[in-house]
């Protein structure tokens, strides 16, 4: 639960890298599969077909969670606001369940003024939670001095072989939610052995072992596929964990990225 009593579902569906022609149907086949959370951004470039995909499901607004992300070029007060009203325009949804600053871009020293636009939105009503992604502890603490508004939500790199526990650990202290992009280390540890051994002892999948780890571990993690078959996979999560198993996941961690530093990312954007 976010402040304000703003339920999130611990597991979503990532748009990253689809098509926004592709999106319409990704998105309808995933919410018919029974996701009702969707994670999407500016830089992916597929926001208007994100929005088609909402309406061809024929839920009501209100029974899916929808989110989006603030892109770099956009950061700043006035331009966080229009860029905000373009991805509304493009999603065709009168509000947006959760709003993130995308990176944080120290080099740049607006991600304040961007947020403070984002407490703007969260004010008017045009969004229910805000929340930020890749930021480290140290960008945290700054928001926390210069504004009075916490992140809901701090979207980050998480999987098996990547597990920064300092800001699992600093989310856990100031109430703010973890959530897992690239949660499967985008297919790099489905061929890995301690996992294939858990998987073999559940009768899953690989795939399906770490999401649960991510579950169980208390974070937000939204796995992407265009698959049908993988999509209605990745929520078939009905089984636990041993804390041993949990333990033998957690050891995997080597500290090694795949994506970017977030202390150096997009200082040309």
């Amino acid at each position: 639960m976010l402040p304000g009593d703003v339920a999130m579902p611990q597991l979503g569906y990532g748009v990253w890298q689809i098509a926004d022609d592709e999106a319409e149907t990704a998105v309808a086949t995933a919410i018919e599969t029974g996701y009702r959370h969707i994670d999407t951004a500016s830089a992916y470039g597929n926001e208007k077909g994100v929005g088609l995909g909402l309406k061809k499901s024929g839920l009501p607004r209100e029974d899916l969670f929808v989110v989006t992300k603030l892109w770099n070029d956009a950061q700043g007060y006035e331009s966080t606001l229009a860029a905000f009203e373009e991805s509304r325009t493009k999603l065709a949804t009168e509000y947006v369940d959760l709003y993130l600053i995308h990176w944080p871009i120290p080099s740049k020293a607006l991600f304040v003024d961007t947020w403070k636009a984002c407490e703007k939105l969260l004010a008017d009503g045009v969004v229910r939670a805000i929340g930020v992604s890749n930021f480290q502890p140290a960008h945290l603490e700054t928001l926390a001095q210069e504004t009075g508004t916490v992140p809901a939500v701090n979207q980050v790199e998480s999987h098996p072989m990547f597990r920064d526990t300092e800001i699992d650990a600093y989310g856990a202290e100031h109430g703010i939610v973890t959530e897992a992009w690239s949660p499967l280390g985008q297919g790099g540890v489905l061929t890995d052995p301690t996992l294939t051994a858990i998987a073999a002892e559940h009768g899953r999948s690989v795939a399906q072992v770490v999401l649960r780890w991510h579950l169980d571990s208390g974070r937000v993690a939204i796995p992407k596929s265009v698959t049908p078959s993988r999509i209605a996979e990745n929520i078939d999560l009905d089984f636990v964990l041993t804390s041993e198993q949990l333990a033998a996941i957690d050891w995997m961690n080597t500290g090694e990225r795949i994506g970017p530093d977030p202390l150096f990312f997009g200082s040309d954007a």
